[in-house]
């Protein structure tokens, strides 16, 4: 007696099993599947889709911004630079504002913008498969994705639009105590819980500085220790920006990216120039346009903080229920948690989503993908948008304002690939 039987359910006759088994067995096909769901994932699918490219996005929409960034956190890029990229330009920011009664800030909420991202999805991109992608394998003509739930995908090109997932920098100082003691910013998007705690914040970026303001004004004790006094930039008062003849200038004069230091920003709003340039001179203006830096509109809401500049965390240790932390100057305090506004560091390894053949087969520099003008890797149909592109076509990748060009240049390689 078979288990079927057992168990009171009537046996199917071998064939159909057979039949049944292979066509679960067999995986189902796309020409693309886009990895992410990001402003980048939904930029590029609405692009394709818009092409007419058969392809699959998977991902929880807008699950980076909303899981690893803090309530209250807002946009440090311009209104004119967090458009989503649509190919009709019809799915903008304004069109979206318009439509909810939202007002036009430049500090635009971050719980706005990811309801933005929600309602570009909607209209841009409705079929979305919000299963985790467990695996990425090379296969004949093309690659295999084994999702979580074991299914199998088979896709003649997958786009990586995976962001900063994985991707946080934690310095070796804290690199095994517990979570409950030192944690990366990424890991909150609530700072409730630290009300009346002492908290360092290690950073001097936008990072490290909006989460220390947010810190104070969930009722925690910080303290700010950087390696180098805060640079504020921008003005104050954003309002300023629309009275000030100076500061209206400077906004004319910039570009619409305003990535980097005018007249940088221009060529860094030209990604397809930026990797056409040495590696060297693509690596300087990278440093250039990213320095640690922060907001000047945050300094009012500062005040009530310790600033600690200049200092290097040489040690740090568990102290009780405390943690100690020894400074290059020699002094030691104890805090009740660190907070790492360390920002990231891109190793496609720490993705964890490629096969270690497919992955050792991956030409990279320093963790990140080498790519074409389409956004392509060293494997053919491989491709990588967002973060991981930001070393083949510099910082505009770091922003949400590049996923435009990339998603036209990525679109315009699949096409063209087929």
């Amino acid at each position: 007696m078979s288990v079927a039987e057992l168990q009171g359910v009537e046996p199917v006759p071998m064939r159909t099993r057979v039949r049944s088994a292979m066509r679960a067995a067999a995986p189902t096909a796309c020409h693309v599947a886009v990895i992410g769901a990001g402003p980048y994932g939904l930029a590029i699918a609405a692009h394709l889709n818009a092409a007419g490219i058969e392809m699959r996005v998977f991902g929880e929409p807008m699950g980076f911004w909303r899981k690893h960034m803090p309530k209250g956190m807002k946009l440090r890029s311009a209104w004119r630079a967090s458009h989503i990229a649509d190919h009709a330009a019809e799915l903008t920011l304004d069109h979206f504002a318009e439509t909810h009664g939202l007002e036009h800030v430049e500090n635009f909420p971050i719980e706005h913008f990811i309801a933005y991202g929600e309602w570009f999805r909607r209209k841009a991109v409705p079929h979305l498969d919000a299963r985790r992608i467990e695996r990425i394998e090379s296969a004949t003509h093309g690659f295999r994705l084994v999702l979580a739930d074991s299914e199998s995908i088979h896709a003649r090109h997958v786009v990586i639009a995976m962001g900063l997932a994985n991707q946080e920098f934690r310095p070796a100082e804290f690199a095994n105590l517990p979570s409950e003691l030192a944690s990366h910013s990424s890991a909150h998007v609530d700072f409730a819980r630290f009300r009346g705690r002492r908290v360092a914040v290690v950073g001097r970026g936008q990072s490290a500085c909006e989460s220390a303001v947010l810190l104070a004004e969930a009722g925690a004790e910080v303290e700010i220790i950087s390696r180098g006094e805060i640079i504020w930039i921008g003005p104050e008062n954003l309002d300023i920006r629309r009275h000030d003849l100076r500061w209206r200038a400077r906004e004319a004069l910039a570009s619409t990216g305003a990535v980097g230091p005018f007249p940088l920003d221009r060529l860094v709003d030209m990604p397809g120039i930026v990797r056409l340039l040495p590696s060297g001179l693509r690596d300087w203006i990278s440093i250039r346009s990213l320095r640690p830096a922060a907001t000047a509109w945050l300094k009012p809401r500062a005040g009530g903080m310790r600033f600690n500049p200049g200092r290097t965390v040489v040690k740090a240790q568990p102290h009780g229920e405390q943690i100690a932390l020894d400074l290059d100057d020699g002094a030691r305090s104890l805090f009740d948690h660190v907070l790492l506004g360390t920002g990231y560091r891109i190793d496609i390894g720490k993705l964890g989503v490629f096969a270690p053949k497919l992955l050792a087969r991956i030409a990279r520099s320093e963790g990140y993908p080498i790519l074409s003008a389409g956004f392509e890797s060293s494997i053919p149909g491989l491709h990588f948008a967002g973060s991981s592109a930001l070393k083949s076509f510099g910082p505009l990748m770091r922003f949400v304002w590049g996923a435009g060009y990339t998603a036209r240049a990525t679109t315009r390689a699949v096409v063209k690939g087929r």
